[in-house]
């Protein structure tokens, strides 16, 4: 026999929370806590009034709440008693349920589109290793085992410095630069050194959300901003600057927007830049796969002007050798928020991997990075060729699509509102697995974002004859 429960609930009548959700909660605690088991019989409404020294209306009260939350049951002409299945231990068996379907769906996936990766098979693992080996066979290689600059290293930044000087028009020097691992955590620091729960800042719809959550984890106002074959409407822009005094900064992709792949119009590029000083807000520009161009010369960064100074800007490594090398950085001239970002970093992170930013300077200071990005560029251009031929042959019906000057993916949208959802779920029943595009605020999915940069051939054949006998069924 379960032995009796001993009613110790404590009352705190000055306490902003309700007298009938302290004594639901309290006995929620009991129960979690074993205190109170499964199938034990609670004391009378009537009897834990008198002892609480409450209206027993209050504690009814108390008491449907736990009944309708799955707590307690009532038994006609017996009481109430604890319930054998507890709202916990249900949603325990949902997750598992939920984890085991997932389980199960992951191994029917033969193939999965991404939403712009790069192909680690074709990434100079061989090289980096022996650069990496290479360093523990140098004279005082016991130098490098202590702690380092929360900066990263400076020859690896001064090496930064000269590729963002040379090849993008940048004006910086290694002090104006901080080596991050991946450009996620680049973002995450600038969000924390730069917003507050009371600024604001513009995104743009669609955009990237990886980026917005960092955002919204410093509990700033995320303010969505349209996006055409132009980028991001100035107009739009504008209008919300006039109205909205608690902007601090903008978060743009504008050499290949995401997920959209289009690049932003140079004429709206000086407006941008005109607004900058005008209302005082910086212009986060995300650089994330500036190497891989296919067409004439790229136009140079939004950061790479001159005029403007409040900007920072932010570029990654980890595209162009591989995903697992979590390396990037991000360089502003304005030495407050880079000296907030180096207090920061040293909280979470106090400094990188000094040992493999060298192992990769050193493949930049021998040529191998600029022969691999050569290389790559020409294997992706083939890749994104070949995807294009698929949807001329297979979804010419269906879609259009935006053909990008570079990058690892495809923008492709509906010529018939197709319903992308029930469509890519339908898809994925049959085995391929295509990734929905997040918008801020907005559960319109307008277009899909297709990544042909670690697929085969075959496989995004294979996928694409898939997805136009979904398209062809609806």
């Amino acid at each position: 026999m379960l032995r009796p429960w001993n009613l110790e609930i404590t009352l705190n009548k000055a306490d902003s929370k309700a007298i009938y959700l302290q004594i639901a909660d309290a006995i929620i605690a009991d129960i979690i806590s074993g205190r109170l088991q499964k199938g034990t019989a609670l004391p009378g409404s009537r009897s834990m009034a008198i002892k609480l020294g409450i209206n027993r209306n209050t504690v009814v009260e108390a008491l449907n709440i736990l009944i309708n939350e799955g707590w307690l049951i009532p038994q006609e002409r017996r009481g109430t008693f604890v319930a054998d299945i507890l709202p916990i231990e249900t949603i325990k068996n949902k997750n598992k349920q939920s984890k085991r379907k997932e389980k199960e769906n992951n191994r029917l996936i033969r193939i999965r589109f991404d939403d712009g990766h790069p192909d680690s098979k074709i990434a100079p693992i061989d090289e980096l290793a022996r650069a990496y080996r290479d360093i523990f066979k140098r004279k005082a290689r016991w130098k490098m085992m202590g702690y380092a600059d929360e900066y990263g290293d400076l020859d690896f930044r001064s090496a930064i410095v000269k590729m963002l000087n040379h090849e993008r028009n940048m004006q910086v020097d290694e002090f104006n630069l901080c080596i991050t691992r991946g450009s996620q955590m680049a973002m995450y620091l600038i969000a924390h050194s730069l917003l507050t729960k009371n600024d604001s800042i513009i995104v743009e719809s669609p955009g990237y959300q990886s980026a917005w959550q960092c955002f919204e984890n410093t509990g700033a106002t995320l303010i969505p901003i349209a996006v055409d074959n132009k980028g991001l409407k100035i107009d739009h822009l504008e209008k919300e600057l006039k109205k909205n005094n608690t902007v601090k900064a903008i978060y743009i992709t504008p050499h290949r927007q995401y997920p959209t792949t289009v690049t932003m119009s140079l004429s709206r590029r000086m407006e941008l830049i005109r607004l900058a000083k005008q209302y005082n807000f910086t212009i986060i520009e995300d650089d994330y796969d500036y190497e891989f161009h296919f067409g004439h010369r790229p136009l140079p960064p939004i950061s790479s002007y001159e005029s403007l100074c409040n900007f920072i800007y932010v570029g990654t490594l980890s595209k162009v050798v591989a995903p697992a090398l979590r390396m990037g950085y991000l360089a502003t001239k304005n030495k407050d928020t880079l000296e907030k970002i180096g207090q920061l970093r040293k909280i979470i992170d106090i400094q990188g991997d000094s040992i493999m930013e060298k192992a990769v300077l050193e493949l930049m200071n021998n040529g191998t990075i600029q022969r691999h990005i050569k290389k790559a560029t020409n294997y992706y251009k083939q890749k994104r060729d070949f995807l294009i031929s698929l949807f001329k042959t297979h979804l010419n019906d269906h879609i259009d699509f935006h053909i990008p000057e570079g990058g690892l993916a495809v923008w492709l949208w509906s010529k018939n509102n197709i319903n992308w959802m029930d469509t890519l779920a339908k898809v994925e029943e049959k085995g391929i697995h295509i990734p929905l595009p997040t918008y801020y605020n907005n559960s319109k999915i307008d277009g899909i974002r297709l990544g042909y940069g670690s697929l085969t051939n075959e496989e995004m054949e294979e996928g694409i004859l898939i997805l136009k006998e979904v398209l062809n069924d609806f």
